[in-house]
C-alpha cells in the first residue's frame, strides 16, 4: 500500500444497515488508533442543504456531497496523521443516487470509478435492514427513504462497491446486535491486517 496516503476503510450499504453505529462503537473500543470520517450527506442536509427529487437537484446534491467527502477525508488525514480513517460512506456512493448513468456521475465530478475505488483499502458493506422488512428509521431525522427505496439503493450500492478487491459483506440478521457484532469483528480483522502490512 502506498505510504503517501492514510489507510482508509469505507463503510457503506443501504439506509438502516448499521454502519454508523458500528463505526462509533469501533472507535470507542479501539480509541486513538482510528478516527471516523462523518457522512458528508448528513452534514449537508442537517446544515440546511435542500433535498429534492428533481434530477437537476439530485445532480447538484451528489456533486456537493462528493466534494465535501473528498475534503473531509483530506482534513481528517491532516488532523489525525497515522490513524486509520473509517469513512462513513465514500466517494463512490453518489453514483447510486445519481439520476443518470454511473459514467455520467464520475465524468461530472471529473474522476473515474477506478480512481475513486483505489482511494480505499477495504470496503465493509452493511446490508440494509429493509431486506428483512425491518424499520430503517433509527432516529435519523434526515432519512426519508421507504423500505422499497432502501432495498433498491442497497442493491445499487452493493453492485458498485462489490467490485473492490477487499469487499466484505455484512448481511442482514434478525438480531441487530448479532449483525453489529459481526461487523465489529470484521472491522477488527481488517484494521489489524492493514496496520500490520503498512508497518
Amino acid at each position: 500500500m502506498p505510504s503517501s496516503r492514510p489507510l482508509r476503510i469505507v463503510l457503506s450499504g443501504g439506509p438502516g444497515g448499521g454502519k454508523t453505529t458500528s463505526a462509533d462503537l469501533f472507535r470507542r473500543e479501539i480509541g486513538d488508533h482510528v478516527v471516523v470520517v462523518p457522512e458528508a450527506a448528513t452534514i449537508l442536509f442537517q446544515g440546511g442543504f435542500p433535498r429534492a427529487a428533481q434530477p437537476s437537484a439530485q445532480r447538484h446534491t451528489q456533486t456537493a456531497i462528493f466534494h465535501v467527502q473528498r475534503h473531509l477525508e483530506s482534513e481528517y488525514d491532516a488532523l489525525y496523521p497515522g490513524r486509520v480513517l473509517l469513512c462513513d460512506r465514500g466517494t463512490i456512493d453518489g453514483a447510486a443516487y445519481w439520476p443518470d448513468s454511473e459514467e455520467s456521475y464520475f465524468a461530472s465530478v471529473q474522476t473515474t470509478f477506478e480512481e475513486e475505488l483505489a482511494r480505499y483499502d477495504a470496503v465493509i458493506f452493511f446490508e440494509t435492514a429493509a431486506v428483512g422488512g425491518c424499520s430503517i428509521e433509527g432516529g435519523n431525522p434526515i432519512r426519508n427513504e421507504t423500505l422499497d427505496q432502501a432495498i433498491v439503493l442497497d442493491s445499487k450500492l452493493r453492485a458498485l462497491w462489490s467490485r473492490h478487491p477487499a469487499f466484505h459483506l455484512i448481511p442482514h440478521q434478525a438480531s441487530f446486535f448479532g449483525k453489529i457484532s459481526t461487523g465489529l469483528e470484521t472491522l477488527q480483522a481488517i484494521v489489524s491486517a492493514l496496520s500490520h502490512s503498512a508497518s
